[in-house]
């Protein structure tokens, strides 16, 4: 059996569709209920609170492979990556995927991804099969936008044409699917970094999604300030100092399009454009 971590997010949401739909035995875990129709009939669902590890240790009853995304409090002060990971191991798991940032490798000092290095620490130190997915930006991101689009047609953001190869989280999920699904063997030990297949810029993003929605946004750039002001409502400093840097000032590897995405789908990455019209309607 599978068990998938934030099962009801962007990520988890279509890797456990996908496990399903390939036959997998596939236990979805979250910290809040699904909404109907969210994960596939006959999937098992359990609540559980990620950062209490003897929660996880009784919810990974009978798995063998868990994928593991960090998120929310996990990545705060007293997340407990070692805890949870003994957990996993105590339980019977003997293969962890392990989502993580891209930024965990090319800004090894950043005090931002500082809690994801602890997670990938931990992972690679537990004496289990492990594989680590380091993924660019999330396409999704751009759900931030949704309210603004829908109220005044309108996207404010920062750096406005600087480009990164933003990722499609159904292409997560998609390979994450591989990676647990494969023989063991194959991606034991390795480290992957997820892109999207071109780079993109916010202005860019929202000339996609005006596209989908047949409607011309308005772009208004904001100031490194104005979008600090904006992201601190709801990130600790450091993240957001961290991810404006990137946004703002990215290294030459996290502006190139990675062939990992591709090499594990066995297809081409989805380009922005795809997620904003299968997306659209959040816009509406």
């Amino acid at each position: 059996m599978i068990a998938v971590t934030g099962a009801t997010g962007n990520v988890g949401q279509p890797l456990v569709r996908a496990l399903a739909a390939a036959g997998e035995p596939v236990r979805a875990l979250s910290r809040r209920a699904p909404a109907q129709g969210e994960l596939p009939t006959g999937v098992r669902h359990m609540r559980v609170d990620l950062t209490a590890p003897e929660e996880l240790r009784v919810a990974l009853d009978g798995a063998e492979a868990l994928f593991l995304l960090p998120a929310g409090d996990l990545l705060a002060p007293g997340g407990r990556p070692y805890d949870l990971v003994d957990a996993a191991k105590a339980a019977g798991v003997r293969r962890i995927v392990l989502l993580s940032s891209q930024a965990a490798g090319t800004r090894p000092h950043a005090v931002s991804h500082e809690p994801l290095r602890v997670f990938e620490a931990a992972v690679r130190e537990s004496g289990v099969d492990w594989t680590v997915l380091r993924c660019g930006g999330f396409a999704s991101n751009a759900f931030a936008w949704a309210e603004s689009v829908r109220t005044a047609h309108t996207v404010a953001a920062p750096f406005a044409d600087v480009a990164l190869p933003v990722v499609d989280p159904a292409d997560i999920a998609g390979a994450a699917a591989v990676v647990l699904r494969d023989d063991l063997r194959v991606h034991a030990g390795r480290t992957y970094e997820l892109t999207g297949p071109a780079p993109v810029s916010p202005r860019e993003q929202a000339a996609a999604i005006g596209e989908a929605l047949g409607t011309p946004l308005h772009f208004v750039e904001l100031s490194r300030d104005e979008a600090r002001s904006g992201m601190l409502r709801f990130m600790p400093e450091a993240v957001a100092d961290g991810t404006l840097d990137i946004l703002g000032e990215p290294l030459a590897e996290e502006r190139r399009v990675g062939p990992d995405a591709e090499g594990l789908l066995g297809r081409p990455a989805q380009p922005f454009a795809a997620w904003a019209a299968r997306n659209a309607a959040a816009f509406r």
